[in-house]
């Protein structure tokens, strides 16, 4: 898989930009409807936390989508968050060696 350059779309910014806003639902309609606490909604959409399991479920059920959706892009964002910071972690097995471990028969 090839490195992303650019930073994937939020869940937040799918939320706001493909649901609420073009539906005219508004944030704290929205956590009425799933029985949370608007404030989560607004984390969600303005980036300052992750969408949980549990959010979710909620937001597939109310949207027609998937939990695997919001997931995802959670999980886009996250990973291309992490490669950022550039970890200095030498690999523990070199590239020749894994192949020959790899081909090696049973």
């Amino acid at each position: 898989m090839l490195p992303m350059k650019r930073k994937p779309t939020s869940p937040g910014e799918i939320l706001y930009e493909e649901f609420l806003s073009p539906l005219g639902i508004s944030q704290k309609e929205l956590a009425a409807h799933l029985n949370c606490d608007y404030k989560v909604i607004n984390r969600i959409v303005n980036e300052k936390t992750s969408v949980t399991p549990e959010m979710a479920i909620k937001l597939a059920a109310a949207f027609n989508t998937t939990p695997d959706f919001w997931l995802n892009a959670q999980m886009a964002l996250d990973l291309w968050s992490l490669r950022r910071k550039r970890t200095k972690i030498r690999p523990l097995i070199r590239g020749n060696r894994r192949k020959k471990h790899l081909t090696e028969p049973l």
